[in-house]
């Protein structure tokens, strides 16, 4: 196996003075719309703040970058931002870093020789819908040419790849199996393997690494929304996630990958870390993230999960589910994100889920729910699809049969405690 994790307890937010045109405001970042949100934990410092671990490894290369609208490095200052809870009136003020440079152009300004970008689900500045083609192109900033990972190629090319020393993968993960990062994560370490480049990664905090639940995927139902056999919330950042695809042994013709990881600082995976990018155009808050494993579910189906609303991930509905049942209704009109969500126009009846409280909790209620208030059973499942995010077909067979969630839940109980072994031995952080 061949990988290192280099640690160090330098702080530096700081890289050089880089011009007020490079500075982005907070303007796609989640929006502040829950009690989650004054949460952020400033002591955190990503991989990617931590330039004085990888710039003298990098100096002087070829670079590819793996990047989309997360991969930023965050600058010191901070303002203060007023919070309300809805819940129980509390106030207060909360220190937020408001301000980042990308990734791409921090390294340009340093005269780093990066060569190209590569781009993953939703392209290189995150604008794209969910499964929709991402085209190869130019980036009108830097003029560098961007590589689509999520079209014609999943997988760099040989020829993409001929002109590099280094490859770096710095994108926000939100701990899900079917979240199409680490399937990207896979492909590229299947390519530098193949052709002798090591990869850095640079590391960020897992928004739902603080627990391990779901089906693990079964090897026949493996797909880009899930290729190896992990649980739906694996509870692992990017960098344990690539050290477990070298351990496991999970690479084409039995490669590993030469990885170099940069940690995060002050990070455990009991941490609270609000992210302040949304890490994809329909995860705009941290309620969505954490409601996201659940909800994740209904893509299989033909129940609409917030999708052209403002609130994707934190409600679901459809024209057909029980309008007596359910006393919430919405219309999912095209938005950003969402050019055609499903059931686009047409009024939904559904729950309004932007209140539970989803702390650490993966739970199949929402889907069992929606089923049992259907009025047309046999239209609800779009099996192939469904089969494919939960990675089992056996999960949709049991919410049919009339199954209890405990009783559920009680058959994952195996694989999740052969899961947790693996795990820990890939685990960076405590």
């Amino acid at each position: 196996m061949h990988f290192k994790v280099i640690k160090n307890t330098v702080l530096l937010f700081v890289i050089v003075a880089i011009s007020c045109s490079n500075k982005m405001k907070n303007n796609s970042g989640l929006t502040e719309t829950n009690s989650d949100s004054k949460q952020r934990d400033s002591t955190i410092i990503v991989g990617a703040n931590r330039t004085d671990l990888y710039l003298p490894v990098i100096e002087g290369k070829r670079i590819g970058i793996v990047a989309n609208q997360t991969s930023v490095i965050f600058h010191k200052d901070e303002d203060s931002v007023f919070w309300v809870d809805p819940e129980t009136n509390e106030t207060g003020f909360e220190k937020t870093i408001l301000s980042y440079t990308h990734l791409v152009d921090s390294l340009l300004s340093l005269e780093i020789d990066v060569k190209k970008v590569f781009a993953p689900e939703h392209g290189f500045r995150g604008t794209s819908d969910a499964g929709e083609l991402v085209k190869d192109g130019l980036d009108t900033k830097t003029g560098l040419p961007i590589f689509s990972l999520h079209g014609k190629h999943k997988k760099p090319t040989n020829s993409q790849l001929k002109d590099l020393d280094f490859l770096i993968f710095d994108i926000q993960d939100v701990g899900v199996r079917f979240y199409t990062y680490i399937s990207t994560l896979h492909y590229i370490m299947e390519a530098c393997a193949e052709n002798g480049i090591p990869v850095l990664i640079l590391d960020r905090p897992n928004p739902n690494g603080n627990y391990v639940d779901g089906p693990v995927l079964e090897k026949e139902h493996s797909s880009f929304l899930g290729m190896h056999p992990i649980p739906l919330i694996h509870g692992m950042t990017i960098g344990e996630y690539a050290q477990m695809i070298n351990g496991e042994g999970w690479l084409a013709n039995g490669n590993t990958c030469d990885i170099k990881v940069i940690t995060i600082e002050n990070y455990s995976h009991d941490s609270t870390y609000s992210l302040p990018i949304r890490p994809s155009p329909n995860l705009p808050n941290d309620h969505a993230i954490k409601l996201y494993p659940s909800l994740g579910l209904f893509e299989g189906t033909t129940i609409n999960a917030g999708r052209g609303t403002e609130f994707q991930f934190q409600r679901y509905g459809a024209p057909n589910l029980d309008r007596n049942h359910y006393q919430f209704s919405y219309t999912p009109i095209s938005n950003f994100g969402a050019k055609y969500p499903k059931h686009k126009g047409k009024l939904c009846y559904g729950a309004d889920l932007a209140h539970v409280k989803a702390d650490r909790l993966f739970s199949l209620e929402y889907i069992m729910d929606a089923y049992n208030n259907s009025m047309d059973k046999t239209k609800f499942f779009v099996t192939d699809n469904f089969t494919k995010h939960a990675g089992t077909e056996k999960l949709q067979k049991q919410i049919e049969s009339g199954m209890s969630e405990a009783e559920i839940k009680s058959t994952w109980k195996q694989g999740l405690e052969i899961y947790e072994s693996k795990r820990s031995r890939y685990l960076i952080y405590d």
